[in-house]
C-alpha cells in the first residue's frame, strides 16, 4: 500500500499545534508518511501577541519529527484558512493522487493513518466515493463500522486527485443550483443545520469557509464520503482560540482505540446515518425548533 501524503494547515496556536503532530506521529505509519506543512503568515494589522504566537508555531513545526520527510511551507502573508487549504491541497494533488488533511486543532486516534490509507486503497476506484472522514458526531445509538453519508466533510478527512477536481469554489453557483432543484431541506440534513444559510453567509463575505463550498460540491454531485461509527479526530479547537470557533463540547468524542473493521461496502447513503446525524445536530439547536424539526423528522422517517 502506498501511504498518501499528509497536509497540516497551522497558524497562530502553538500548544494546539504541539499536540497534534505528537498525536499524529504516534501514528503506527507516521515513519514512512510524507508532511507537507502549511504556515500562514500575520495579518497586517496583527499584535505583538499574536506574532510571537505564529513564530512560536512555527519554531515548533520546524523542530518536530517522527516522519520519513517533512516539508514546510511559509506565507509571508495572511491568506486566510479557506485559501490557505485550497491552495495547499491543490499543490499536493498536483504532484500525488491523494492527500490526507488536518488542521492545527484536530488530535488524532493512533489508528487514524491506519484508517485514511486502508480506506484510500480500498475506495480508490469507486468514483461516486469521494472522500473518507475521520470524525463522526457524538452519535450514541449504534452505527455500523463504516457507512457513507452523501456530501463531504471537514475534520480530519481524505480524498483523491479525482475528488477535489470537483471542488467549486464559487458558491453562488452552488447556491444557486441547490436553490433551483429545490433541495435547502435535504442539503440541510433535513432542516436539522443550516447550511445553506452558511453556503450564503460564504457568498455574502460573512464567512470564509472552505468546508461549506466542499460540502456542497460534493453533495451537488451525489458523491459519498465514508465515516467510522466512531470518531478517530477529536477537536480541540472549541475553546474560543481559533478565528472561526466559538466554545463549546456538542461536538466532544472519544477517540476510537481501534482500527475500523474493514469490510467493502456497497456503494450507497445509509440513510438511517442520517436521520442520526440530523438528530444530533437537533440537540445543538433552540428548543422551538428542535420540536419544529423533529415533527419533519418523524414524518421522514415514516415515509422511508
Amino acid at each position: 500500500m502506498c501511504l498518501a501524503p499528509i497536509a497540516l494547515f497551522v497558524y497562530n496556536r502553538p500548544q494546539h499545534t504541539q499536540k497534534v503532530l505528537r498525536a499524529l506521529s504516534a501514528c503506527e505509519e507516521a515513519k514512512d508518511s510524507e508532511l507537507f506543512i502549511f504556515a500562514d503568515g500575520a495579518k497586517k494589522d496583527a499584535s505583538k501577541q499574536e506574532r510571537d504566537k505564529i513564530k512560536e508555531t512555527r519554531n515548533i513545526i520546524r523542530t518536530s519529527g517522527g516522519f520519513k520527510t517533512k516539508n514546510i511551507v511559509v506565507s509571508e502573508r495572511n491568506k486566510g484558512l479557506a485559501l490557505s487549504i485550497i491552495n495547499g491541497v491543490r499543490h499536493i494533488l498536483n504532484k500525488y493522487d491523494k492527500i490526507i488533511v488536518l488542521e492545527d486543532d484536530l488530535v488524532c486516534s493512533p489508528w487514524f493513518l491506519t484508517y485514511m490509507n486502508m480506506a484510500l486503497d480500498i475506495y480508490e476506484k469507486e468514483n461516486r466515493i469521494i472522500s473518507i472522514s475521520g470524525y463522526i458526531y457524538p452519535i450514541r445509538k449504534k452505527l455500523p463500522e463504516t457507512f457513507f453519508l452523501r456530501g463531504a466533510d471537514c475534520w480530519g478527512w481524505a480524498t483523491w486527485k479525482r475528488g477535489w477536481d470537483i471542488f467549486n469554489e464559487d458558491g453562488s453557483k452552488l447556491l444557486a443550483e441547490i436553490k433551483s432543484k429545490g433541495l435547502e431541506f435535504d442539503f440541510d440534513f433535513y432542516g436539522s443545520y443550516p447550511y445553506t444559510k452558511m453556503l450564503r453567509h460564504q457568498i455574502e463575505g460573512k464567512n470564509s469557509s472552505w468546508a461549506i463550498r466542499w460540502y456542497a460540491s460534493a453533495y451537488l454531485k451525489n458523491k459519498l464520503t465514508l465515516y467510522p461509527n466512531q470518531s478517530l479526530i477529536q477537536n480541540i479547537g472549541m475553546d474560543n482560540s481559533g478565528v472561526h470557533c466559538e466554545s463549546s463540547n456538542a461536538w466532544d468524542i472519544n477517540l476510537l482505540q481501534k482500527c475500523p473493521d474493514f469490510e467493502k461496502l456497497e456503494v450507497k447513503e445509509f440513510k438511517q446515518g442520517k436521520f442520526l446525524v440530523a438528530d444530533f445536530f437537533l440537540k445543538t439547536q433552540k428548543k422551538y425548533f428542535r420540536k419544529k424539526i423533529k415533527l419533519y423528522l418523524k414524518k421522514i422517517w415514516m415515509r422511508n
